[in-house]
């Protein structure tokens, strides 16, 4: 008798392993200093991608031939000990599979992009070897069973983003947006984690199936209680805010766009922005559990979205116009997430609900494709508007709007100028949230040193005297 039972764990491995055998290959021949060629890289990624993205349409078309909705594979406990287990598990199921198809589709599509776009390029070994690193993290942060390998994957994502983001490193302004990535990122890792230790202690163990309900997604009901749903539910939010760029974290998305453009098509446009979306659909169960919640996810979405239209109106390059487009769509998204859960809360209209999330998922799989293919068309776009231009004669001067000439000039250069300066969101995060904090380390450092210094009886760090002074908060970040 065939065991399908088999042959699913042979095929979920292979999804997992491709990618990770291409961080292997191509990293560890950077680590030794024997970079391969561009024909060997480019080979390398298309066998991977293809494998990965083989395995995962052979396991979809087992799952519907089957009625099978919902495949975990174990890969054993890494840490046992009384109330606290450790696993790293992959799930396929409606959610995964099709992030899983759709992030090897797109990141086959902009490998092959990106061999020709970073042709003879100075970094064109490093930049696949993050591109490898993002596509590995993708993978495992869908097929995540758990919340520690969601974690992983998470992490291994935002490194490459971050890492991507200042791919031109000799230039200070992509160092400077890639920390500024970098910190966001931080904040939104750290509620990720937050989360992680409360559900620990709440079930004694991350796995999805016991906090968020043993059914096949998305008709999984959670086991907390409505306190427990609202604490949890409100640091994954904060941890998808970041990752998402959503309200007050919106000002990094437009900095990425200082990296290269294959990376800023597959990771801000298509796939790393959409991740803070996919963490909220895989914990619907718990928002359905909480109306404030699901009213903070409403919220939150529509704030994003309506900044996002403001701001996008005035940009003056192409991927930075892109770029807003993207978060207005993703707070779309997310205010789609909240107000099923409301649905389902309010009314108990369980197949409705069911229906609105497979639409959300449906939503951000097309327009991950459509931002992919405006953000790779975008270098000729110029030189097709200029060709239609010289075609057909100039464009004709577009009339005012009626809107524009009700609002007074004054009122109106204020609005520009807001627009402009994207809302001073991250001059309000830098005064309001990074300079307190920084003074109070700086506080507690100062602290420390007169304590010991008090107990040495001498100054117990002389270095610290002859440490420059620090550059201004502007500069780093």
């Amino acid at each position: 008798m065939f065991d399908h039972e088999l042959l699913f764990k042979a095929l979920g491995l292979t999804v997992v392993c491709a990618p990770l055998c291409m961080v292997l290959i191509l990293g560890l021949s950077s680590l030794v200093g024997r970079p391969l060629r561009e024909r060997t890289i480019s080979r390398t990624v298309q066998t991977a991608v293809s494998g990965g993205l083989l395995a995962a349409l052979i396991i979809l078309a087992l799952m519907l031939s089957q009625g099978t909705r919902h495949v975990a594979i174990q890969l054993g406990s890494w840490v046992h000990i009384p109330h606290y287990h450790f696993q790293i598990a992959f799930v396929f199921d409606r959610l995964s599979v099709p992030f899983v198809i759709l992030t090897f589709l797109l990141c086959g599509t902009i490998g092959a992009f990106a061999n020709k776009y970073m042709h003879r390029e100075q970094g064109f070994n490093r930049f696949f070897v993050f591109y490898s690193l993002f596509v590995l993290g993708m993978i495992v942060t869908s097929l995540a069973g758990t919340i520690e390998t969601l974690f992983a994957g998470w992490e291994l994502v935002g490194l490459s983003s971050a890492l991507l983001v200042a791919y031109y490193h000799e230039r200070p302004a992509p160092v400077r947006n890639g920390l500024r990535v970098w910190c966001v990122y931080r904040v939104s890792d750290a509620a990720l984690l937050v989360a992680s230790v409360v559900m620990h202690h709440l079930t004694g163990e991350g796995q999805f199936d016991q906090f968020l309900g043993a059914g096949a997604w998305p008709e999984g009901v959670a086991s907390a209680t409505e306190h427990q749903a609202f604490v949890v539910g409100l640091l994954l939010l904060v941890a998808a805010m970041g990752k998402s760029a959503l309200v007050p974290f919106s000002g990094w998305l437009p900095r990425a766009m200082e990296g290269p453009t294959p990376s800023s098509a597959v990771f801000y446009g298509a796939l790393s922005v959409h991740l803070g979306a996919f963490l909220l659909l895989r914990a619907s169960p718990i928002l359905d559990l909480s109306p404030w919640l699901c009213a903070a996810v409403v919220l939150e979405g529509l704030l994003t979205a309506v900044f996002a239209s403001f701001a996008g109106r005035v940009q003056t390059d192409i991927k930075s116009a892109l770029s807003f487009a993207s978060m207005t769509q993703v707070g779309i998204i997310v205010a789609e997430i909240g107000l099923t859960s409301l649905v389902i809360h309010w009314t108990g209209w369980l197949t409705l609900g069911y229906v609105l999330r497979y639409l959300t998922l449906i939503h951000i799989l097309g327009h991950g494709c459509l931002r992919t293919m405006q953000f790779l068309r975008a270098p000729t776009l110029l030189l097709d508007y200029r060709t239609l231009e010289n075609a057909i004669g100039s464009s004709l001067p577009q009339s005012e709007g009626a809107l524009e000439r009700r609002i007074p000039a004054r009122l109106h250069v204020w609005f520009y100028r807001l627009a402009l300066e994207r809302g001073y969101l991250d001059v309000c995060l830098d005064n309001f949230f990074v300079r307190p904090f920084l003074k109070t380390l700086q506080g507690c450092d100062a602290l420390e040193r007169r304590w010991t210094d008090f107990l040495s009886g001498s100054q117990s760090r002389e270095s610290e005297q002859l440490k420059p002074t620090p550059e201004p908060l502007e500069n780093l970040l």
